[in-house]
């Protein structure tokens, strides 16, 4: 079992101003933290996206649920704080509510104010070579029937990531269901595990790359979360069992023919 992610650079989280920034909603109890694990869901994207400019040089990128720009704004700060910079031809913003103004400051360059579950949803013809779906999918009713109508937009070859909340396959149907039932403005409504993240895949001819678990706890302000030995042991624990209740991030390839 290949785990490249015990590989990955972590050094610029305790450096990333992310951390201190008002702007972008990271709570109080993280911000003096070195090795948060809340920002692993920005940390594998980053490096999703290094390894892919890596191979294939400036990327077209499309980000579905934006917010207030926290990822795009990770991989500016990771650049100028001791990790690589990710070469970008474009990076476009998807959301419900688009902040233009605020967007285009951060850098993100052509914006869809749409929602992601009318029958009318689409994003025209244009086609990519990486598609963000952080941390959204469990806000939607239909997840899959979003990455079908997306899945004409990837590049042969390009590739989709993302990654949510995710449970053992047993509990999804009673946790989804207790979900919807006590229903509020913005919350999760629909509940992800591994063996889910393969169907939606295979239904849609992608091939699962990459897939793993994050952690086995998470805890704002958490001490040990300032020794690089207890996020390693996180991520090797997430990668041995991605099903353990947690997150899971993963990379969906485009066949490139």
């Amino acid at each position: 079992m290949t785990m490249p992610q015990l590989d990955w650079d972590l050094e610029f989280l305790k450096n990333n101003p992310l951390l201190k920034s008002e702007d972008y909603g990271i709570p109080d109890q993280v911000k003096h933290i070195r090795y948060p694990v809340r920002l692993l869901r920005y940390w594998f994207m980053y490096h999703f996206l290094r390894e892919e400019a890596a191979r294939k040089g400036p990327l077209d990128v499309c980000e579905i649920g934006v917010d207030v720009g926290q990822m795009l704004g990770f991989m500016h700060a990771a650049a100028k704080h001791g990790g690589e910079a990710v070469p970008l031809a474009s990076w476009d913003a998807v959301d419900a509510f688009v902040r233009e103004e605020l967007l285009r400051s951060v850098g993100y360059n052509q914006f869809y104010q749409v929602d992601l579950e009318s029958p009318d949803f689409t994003l025209g013809e244009k086609q990519y070579d990486a598609m963000i779906l952080l941390h959204v999918l469990e806000h939607l009713y239909q997840p899959e029937q979003v990455i079908s109508r997306i899945v004409g937009n990837l590049k042969p070859g390009g590739m989709l990531i993302g990654g949510f909340p995710s449970l053992p396959q047993g509990m999804l149907a009673k946790r989804e269901a207790q979900l919807r039932a006590t229903r509020r403005k913005f919350a999760h409504v629909s509940v992800f595990s591994p063996e889910r993240v393969r169907s939606m895949a295979e239904a849609n001819g992608l091939e699962v790359e990459f897939l793993s678990g994050a952690f086995f706890m998470r805890k704002k302000g958490f001490a040990l979360e300032n020794r690089k030995g207890w996020m390693r042991f996180n991520l090797w624990f997430g990668a041995l069992f991605p099903s353990w209740p947690g997150e899971t991030y993963w990379i969906l390839r485009k066949p490139a023919k």
